[in-house]
């Protein structure tokens, strides 16, 4: 791919990039790309082959050590010479997020920020690899514990935030001595895998150090999973796929990082600035649609409060414009797919036969599914009990913080959440009181921040992404001890 093509859809994309090199599709089978809002192909590019897969996790091996033998300046400046590409050609990957998985300028404009400032935090690991020097019980005996790179790791990325949540985990990768194998979403092959790839080309990263291997995953998902070769396996997605890849990786002893499902909880009690409240609602329903693992899956709003709260939801849903995602004041954009609005809608038809309310939305335009919030809905509602992964808001009642926390825990996930009071010590109970492994006072599930540890609890994931838990899961310990003296054995 010459160095001064631009960062546009019909750029050349019709590609591999296996061992560091460009590779011509040939005769591989081909996923057309499609723009969620037009529903027009935009760009064509090869479906991989488990062959694919095999050669670009066998040229990862060959460069690793080489690439863990550089100084740490060198891992480092790779990387920060990709976040500069990424500063630079920051308005061609807003159009690229656009087309390829209709997101609206205020999600990119997040997305972005949020992937900037993971590559910085990565740009330091290679500065935070550190041993330690321990005593021995053995008279003579130094013991050094050395900290060293997992080896090849894999990557399984999703179509949701493709730019982000690939770089969260390729760029602590790459930066802490391993060499990568990125397999994208068939939907955002683009900015979810070969964006990453020119990025880090233009960065100067050796040969073979990132391979982006495109394809459907009923095709090499498993050939990606369950390879004997990665050490660590890092997945995002759902939690039903995500079991099955932690089965495969854990064939091979590969350490599984998981960040999978939600049914994230926005709790406003009694005592709640209702305004506050529903602001953060709003955001944390309707970013991107609702396409996010954190973002609000239930309304649990306190008796008193209530009805207040869903006619201000309800209004502040109605209001928000919807349509073309390049729109600069559109912020509903399209979903990414039918199979996904069909599922949503039906969840929301299911919801409203089982007694739920439609407040506003409920209907659809193409992919561009209206704002919808329901009122009268309970817990067990398929909109509520499900991860919709829509523009839905049902919003459940309850009566004391003992429910609210009953409510909140009933669910195999544990995500993210939010509670709302300006009694902080009551929302700090709540808080401490939800099954999860983030939750936000005053604010929304939305929050991701690259110093700060990220993932779930119960069925939401394994590990933890960010901060030291990121360079901990990408890295290994090796004990190596050197006896000075003699030592004296029983026998």
């Amino acid at each position: 791919m010459p160095d001064d093509l631009p960062l546009t859809p019909d750029s050349g994309w019709n590609a591999l990039y296996l061992a560091g090199k460009w590779t011509d599709p040939g005769d591989r089978d081909s996923i057309e790309v499609e723009n969620p809002y037009t529903r027009e192909s935009i760009a064509t590019v090869p479906a991989g082959t488990t062959d694919d897969v095999d050669r670009a996790y066998e040229t990862a091996a060959d460069a690793q050590a080489s690439w863990a033998d550089q100084p740490p300046q060198r891992r480092a400046g790779a990387v920060t010479a990709a976040l500069e590409f990424v500063r630079e050609h920051r308005g061609e990957i807003v159009e690229l997020l656009a087309r390829e998985s209709g997101s609206t300028h205020v999600k990119s404009d997040v997305e972005i920020q949020t992937a900037r400032g993971m590559m910085q935090e990565a740009a330091s690991y290679p500065f935070r690899m550190k041993g330690q020097h321990a005593e021995s019980i053995v008279p003579g005996k130094e013991n050094v514990v050395e900290r060293q790179p997992a080896g090849v790791v894999g990557v399984i990325s999703p179509w949701n935030f493709p730019l982000h949540l690939s770089m969260r985990a390729v760029a602590p990768a790459i930066a802490t001595g391993n060499a990568v194998v990125l397999k994208p979403a068939s939907n955002t092959p683009i900015t979810g895998g070969l964006l990453l790839a020119r990025i880090f080309e233009e960065a100067g990263l050796p040969e073979g150090v990132l391979s982006v291997v495109p394809g459907r995953g009923s095709d090499i998902g498993d050939a990606i999973a369950d390879h004997e070769l990665p050490r660590v396996l890092a997945f995002t997605g759902s939690t039903e796929i995500g079991q099955r890849v932690a089965k495969k990786a854990a064939n091979n002893c590969a350490l599984p990082a998981l960040e999978l499902g939600g049914n994230n909880v926005h709790v406003v009690t009694e005592n709640a600035d209702i305004d506050r409240a529903v602001d953060g609602g709003v955001f944390g329903s309707f970013l991107h649609q609702g396409q996010a693992c954190i973002s609000i899956n239930r309304h649990l709003v306190h008796e008193d409060l209530y009805d207040d709260y869903v006619d201000a939801l309800a209004d502040r849903a109605t209001s928000l414009p919807t349509g073309d995602p390049t729109a600069d004041d559109t912020i509903i954009g399209p979903v990414i797919d039918e199979t996904q609005r069909d599922t949503m809608l039906e969840f929301v038809q299911d919801s409203i036969d089982a007694g739920a309310t439609v407040e506003t939305g409920g209907d659809h335009d193409g992919l561009i599914v209206e704002p919808t919030v329901l009122s009268d809905a309970e817990n067990d509602m398929a909109a509520a009990c499900n991860e919709h992964f829509g523009p839905i808001a049902p919003v459940v009642p309850y009566s004391s913080d003992a429910e609210a926390i009953e409510l909140a825990n009933d669910t195999i996930h544990g995500l993210s959440g939010s509670v709302h009071s300006e009694d902080l010590d009551q929302a700090r109970r709540i808080a401490d009181g939800i099954e999860t492994g983030m939750i936000h006072v005053n604010d929304q599930p939305m929050n991701d921040e690259p110093h700060v540890p990220f993932g779930g609890m119960k069925q939401s994931g394994l590990g933890r992404y960010n901060a030291d838990s990121i360079l901990e899961e990408l890295t290994t310990t090796k004990w190596v001890s050197i006896q000075r003296e003699p030592r004296e054995y029983p026998f």
